[in-house]
């Protein structure tokens, strides 16, 4: 019984678990951010390009 106590005590001291979770969550925010961003500024550029293409009479597709 002392034992199961201690491997309680030990697993709670340790801090390796928590700290890769919160070090995964975090590289999964800033991969949402990264992917959102990319996402709008290829938006704004397909849509300055297509503007630029259709006033200099260009065809867009």
């Amino acid at each position: 019984m002392a034992r199961l106590k201690h491997f309680v005590v030990d697993f709670m001291k340790r801090e390796d678990g928590p700290t890769a979770v919160e070090y995964a969550v975090m590289l999964a925010l800033i991969i949402v951010v990264c992917i959102t961003t990319i996402g709008t500024l290829g938006t704004n550029a397909n849509a300055t390009f297509s503007s630029v293409a259709s006033s200099i009479g260009g065809t867009s597709s």
